[in-house]
């Protein structure tokens, strides 16, 4: 993919105080919280599979106000300077303040748009937001989102000042725990396996100039049994007589190429498939034109890779999960995808590859994403290291009944939530699946963890499997088993154990979607000085290590009985919680990266699973 030049022109934003801006709080951080710049934070391309090069970050100091949340008109005065895209309650907002359910936060900035953007329609993206978002346009309300893991745009063209600076702002309000919407590990007192509240705008915010009619969305399906990849694009303002070519690359080399009608699938052959795993994670590259009268008026480049998830069942008759119509046993970390400084967002870029590259070091294959949606980078980046993807729906609406043994089906316990509670929920994963449907590297839908919020499990599992049935479903990770999705995913701590085959194997795929916990607290990389804790505690580098060597090497026995995936707790120390196979600083790697791969190399050798024909 060519490299996206980023249209971040020195006097084009506005904002007091840029120079005044310092880490907020005395916690600990990482050694990317030096390399922020306060300019230009996060200034990567934040799109990757659906590229153009007309575009602004708007990162970087706003204004900020905490006001009672009664207030719905735009501030005349502000309290002072915060560091978007970092929540207001994270060290490196530069303001680290709690908001809470009775408090709106707004923002506010001012915008020069570049000349490109003339005589074209502009788009306002938000990467995430957390919870409910009101978007100004010099003082024109241009749009209300709820949801704080979907990106979300906003067409602001008609309320864009014909020249000058243009003037946004944002006010945004979130009870946390205080409200029925996902919210995943946030709670108001955080404690335990709880964390920080993470109110606002979190991932990159910016602008784009698209023509009249343009592309806004593509599907991309792969399958590598008729070797074919299947595009669908959408496209806004779509004239009669429009088309749209879909081209396919490899290694810069055009492979194949379609010509449809916009909304039409096109159906690309890609002969000779290189299919993409963790060994091998090839990508090829996409374009796809806008044509009006024989002319192409918008162009947007993506990738897109050969590899399917699915069960087959093996000469005993286990039923198991399946890399490209092979057994390949999945292996990896609990990740929650926290941030000492940045809470739910990573530092720097380079911070946001640098948990994916260790965990791929350390001889993993696969990361649960826990109860959190990453920024579509996290995903790119696992699209191109080869790590496998469970993505969790974010919880919320705690309190039901939770049975996390898998002794018979039909002890499961669902929540009758609210209207409000449950249209929050669909709406939202609904958006989540379609934001990340294009990443090859996520392989199953996790939609309730130990059944916190679980509801109406069977229509939901149904609904995620109809939206997406090229991916695996975990319906029920850790409890309040139903006869539904793929998988039966059983939880115990410390130990490493697996559901009964006599009673799931020849049913559903049997899976440990967590395990171990073995906590280690670092001295000067601790959220806290003292009460950390772990699920089972040690006191130095080498028993941890023993333990764990131990726990793993029980392993094998069980994917001989039919297990076919683990997932360890956890990828890092998150705040009280010190089971990380790194500190929370990331500083300190509790074992080394070498032993931690060579311990895990014997979890993949297969050759016993022979699978039946």
């Amino acid at each position: 993919m060519k490299r996206v030049l980023v249209l971040f022109i020195a006097g084009m934003i506005t904002a007091s105080g840029q120079s005044q801006w310092k880490v907020a709080g005395d916690k600990i951080v990482t050694e990317w919280a030096a390399k922020v710049d306060p300019q230009q934070p996060l200034p990567e391309y934040p799109r990757p599979q659906l590229v153009r090069n007309t575009w602004l970050n708007l990162n970087g100091m706003w204004q900020y106000s905490v006001l009672p949340a009664s207030t719905q008109t735009i501030p005349t005065a502000y309290a002072g300077n915060i560091l978007v895209p970092y929540a207001i309650e994270s060290a490196l907002s530069g303001v680290g303040k709690t908001v809470g359910k009775d408090s709106a936060l707004w923002y506010q900035r001012s915008v020069a748009m570049p000349p490109t953007f003339k005589n074209k329609r502009v788009l306002l993206h938000f990467g995430a937001v957390d919870w409910l978002c009101d978007v100004f346009v010099n003082g024109k309300k241009v749009g209300t989102h709820q949801g704080g893991y979907d990106p979300f745009s906003m067409d602001i063209t008609a309320a864009l000042g014909k020249s000058g600076n243009q003037q946004i702002a944002v006010r945004v309000w979130d009870p946390t725990d205080d409200g029925p919407q996902p919210r995943g590990k946030q709670v108001n007192k955080p404690n335990g396996i709880w964390y920080t509240p993470v109110t606002g705008i979190w991932q990159t915010v910016w602008v784009e100039a698209v023509p009249q009619t343009y592309i806004s969305h593509l599907k991309q399906t792969p399958d590598i049994d008729k070797s074919v990849i299947r595009v669908t694009a959408r496209v806004e303002n779509a004239q009669p007589g429009d088309q749209v070519t879909v081209a396919a690359f490899k290694g810069g080399e055009k492979i194949a190429e379609q010509t449809v009608a916009p909304g039409t699938e096109a159906a690309l052959a890609i002969p000779g498939a290189a299919l993409w795993s963790p060994k091998h994670p090839f990508l090829y590259d996409l374009k796809v034109s806008l044509v009006q009268k024989n002319k192409k008026t918008d162009e947007v480049s993506s990738y897109f890779a050969m590899r399917k998830i699915s069960v087959g069942t093996d000469n005993n008759g286990i039923q198991r999960m399946l890399l490209n119509n092979e057994f390949v046993f999945q292996y990896g970390p609990l990740d929650q995808g926290w941030w000492p400084d940045g809470l739910y967002t990573a530092p720097t870029d380079e911070a946001l590859k640098y948990d994916i590259e260790q965990t791929k070091a350390m001889g993993f294959n696969m990361i649960r994403k826990h109860v959190k949606v990453e920024p579509a980078r996290w995903y790119n980046y696992c699209d191109r290291l080869g790590m496998l993807v469970w993505q969790d729906m974010p919880s919320g609406d705690l309190g039901n009944h939770w049975e996390p043994r898998p002794g018979v089906y039909g002890r499961s316990s669902d929540k009758n939530r609210s209207a409000e509670s449950e249209n929050s929920y669909r709406n939202e994963w609904k958006a989540i699946m379609a934001a990340l449907y294009n990443s090859p590297c996520i392989v199953v839908w996790v939609p309730f963890n130990e059944g916190w919020g679980q509801f109406k499990t069977k229509d939901i599992v149904q609904v995620t499997q109809q939206q997406d049935p090229s991916r695996l479903v975990n319906s029920a990770s850790g409890g309040n088993f139903e006869p539904v999705g793929h998988i039966i995913d059983l939880h115990n701590y410390p130990e490493p154990l697996m559901p009964d085959p006599a009673l799931f194997g020849s049913k559903q795929v049997l899976v440990l979607g967590e395990f171990g916990g073995l906590g280690l607290p670092v001295e000067g990389h601790t959220w806290q000085q003292k009460n950390n804790w772990g699920y089972q505690s040690f006191k130095n580098n080498d028993d941890l290590l023993k333990h764990y060597e131990e726990f793993v090497n029980r392993i094998p026995a069980f994917i001989k009985s039919g297990l076919s995936a683990a997932v360890y707790t956890q990828t890092t120390d998150v705040e009280v919680e010190t089971n990380g196979l790194m500190t929370y600083d990331r500083k300190v790697t509790k074992m080394p990266v070498e032993a931690l791969n060579k311990i895990h190399s014997k979890l993949y050798d297969n050759t016993a699973v022979v699978l039946r024909k």
